[in-house]
């Protein structure tokens, strides 16, 4: 399953939206492609390189056996993100190895969703994989994280660095 995350959309207010570390991509401006690979706890590459401006394709693969996520930001922004996570989890929507896609449509009041469609963001049960088309800020304190609760903490992060 091959699903390109690049429309826009938010859940909870917007943290997840990445405003401060570039902004979507289009195909048509992609420089190159990078598979990321999610294991439980760490991801493959630690590091990503970048050059100012660039648009790189993700292709994002969940290869552990719980949920996780692919998120680029700065660490303010995902600091924000993990509490939405956190009510994911409260209300059922994350359920460790699956998620509950009923529930990701659920109104949840003032005009907040668990969607999890921003676009410099993708939520992976085991096994899926999908792509991220994303064009960096000029440079920044930008990374990539998993804000499912707990796996932050555990290091499920990594650097953008730019050339």
């Amino acid at each position: 399953m091959a699903v390109t995350a690049y429309a826009g959309g938010t859940h909870g207010g917007g943290h997840g939206h990445g405003a401060s570390s570039g902004e979507p991509g289009k195909a048509s401006e992609v420089t190159r492609t990078i598979a990321v690979r999610m294991y439980d706890n760490y991801y493959e590459p630690e590091e990503i390189s970048v050059k100012p401006g660039e648009t790189i394709r993700f292709v994002v693969e969940n290869k552990g056996k719980l949920v996780h996520e692919f998120n680029i930001g700065t660490p303010d922004m995902h600091e924000a993100h993990q509490k939405e996570m956190q009510m994911m989890v409260e209300h059922g929507v994350i359920q460790g190895n699956k998620l509950n896609h009923d529930m990701m449509n659920m109104d949840m009041g003032h005009g907040h969703s668990m969607k999890h469609d921003d676009p410099n963001s993708v939520l992976l049960e085991p096994g899926q994989s999908q792509e991220v088309i994303w064009k960096f800020a000029d440079k920044g304190n930008i990374e990539f994280a998993c804000n499912v609760p707990g796996h932050y903490q555990s290091g499920m992060y990594g650097d953008v660095t730019f050339e």
